[in-house]
């Protein structure tokens, strides 16, 4: 089922390659994604191994013009779109048109921070990795490769949190005092005299 609006994925505690099939999946199908917080998604395996691997990825160019490519990506957020982009045959029009319509971000940036994120149950690693086994951090992985701006991130998702969470006090404050009035005026006598007339004015009487 394909949405209007794009639907905001939190990456936190999702497995990277299940994560990115059924992402890839639904933006071939013409859904809009949003994924955030890139760098709390998690890999399969040990840290040691995971990061001896991609530091072997790195050594891979092209020798006479290494500008050429492979380019190789340190940002969690660019490393997820990559493995995205590799589970369909980004060269034709319609998986171009795919990618296009997916936006990838570590941390939660200004407009998707107000937004409803969801989350993938089938990608999710403590449905799908047996306790007990290793799994690495993307962003501390990614942190230890050539990536720079991990402590801006988290400075920056500590002071989310924090107006979230003022945000949060304040709505239950307000869902309460509702629920108060409500109680009281369901035993007011004028409450229940006014609330006769609209239902009547809400379900007019047949003519016929």
């Amino acid at each position: 089922m394909v949405f209007d609006a794009p639907v905001v994925i939190d990456c936190r505690g999702h497995l990277l390659g299940r994560l990115a099939s059924v992402v890839a999946k639904e933006l071939l199908s013409g859904q809009r994604v949003v994924l955030v917080r890139c760098e709390e998604a998690n890999i399969s395996g040990s840290f040691i191994r995971n990061k001896l691997l991609y530091m072997s990825s790195l050594r891979k160019k092209m020798n006479p013009t290494p500008a050429k490519g492979p380019y190789h990506f340190r940002a969690p957020s660019r490393l997820i779109w990559r493995t995205i982009r590799s589970m369909m045959q980004h060269k034709i029009a319609r998986c171009e048109a795919a990618m296009e319509r997916l936006k990838v971000f570590d941390g939660i940036p200004s407009p998707y921070d107000k937004k409803k994120r969801m989350v993938v149950p089938d990608a999710l690693r403590i449905t799908r990795l047996r306790p007990g086994r290793r799994f690495t951090n993307l962003g501390r992985m990614c942190s230890e490769v050539g990536w720079k701006h991990r402590d801006t991130i988290k400075m920056l998702e500590e002071k989310r949190k924090t107006k979230s969470e003022a945000y949060w006090a304040k709505k239950k404050e307000l869902i309460q005092m509702r629920r108060k009035a409500e109680k009281q005026a369901a035993g007011d006598a004028k409450v229940k005299k006014v609330q006769k007339i609209l239902d009547t004015l809400e379900k007019p009487k047949p003519i016929f």
